[in-house]
């Protein structure tokens, strides 16, 4: 199963993305990289490298990020760690992530994990 890793500048939003995504796919294997290690807002390039080393398997993993120094920091960790099968989905970061948790759970290949998240884009919430 592909594994996804939620990173966002707070650990607060990365459990509550994660806790959303388990109330629609619980089997999911979701790791989080939220916030600094003291707790405050921030990216951590360790806290990302060790979520993805706990989710990561034959499958791949997803990477999904809000905004900024996330964006920043993974791509580095994708340059670093090229010989791995990692993906960052450019999508929302909460509607992108219950899509891709669905569909990993379903046996989404990788790129298809990454395909439907980002599809997640053009979602529109409201029709007037």
């Amino acid at each position: 199963m592909v594994g996804l890793v939620i990173v966002t500048h707070s650990a607060t939003l990365a459990h509550g993305i994660a806790e959303t995504c388990r109330m629609m796919a619980k089997d999911a294997h979701i790791a989080i990289a939220g916030g600094m290690e003291d707790g405050g807002f921030g990216t951590s390039y360790a806290r990302i490298v060790a979520a993805i080393n706990a989710v990561y398997g034959a499958d791949g993993v997803v990477i999904l990020v809000d905004a900024g120094s996330s964006i920043l920091t993974v791509e580095t960790i994708l340059e670093e760690m090229s010989e791995r099968r990692l993906r960052v989905a450019d999508c929302p970061v909460v509607e992108g992530s219950v899509v891709a948790a669905i569909t990993a759970v379903c046996g989404g290949s990788l790129d298809e994990v990454v395909r439907r998240a980002e599809e997640t884009r053009g979602a529109v919430k409201i029709d007037d």
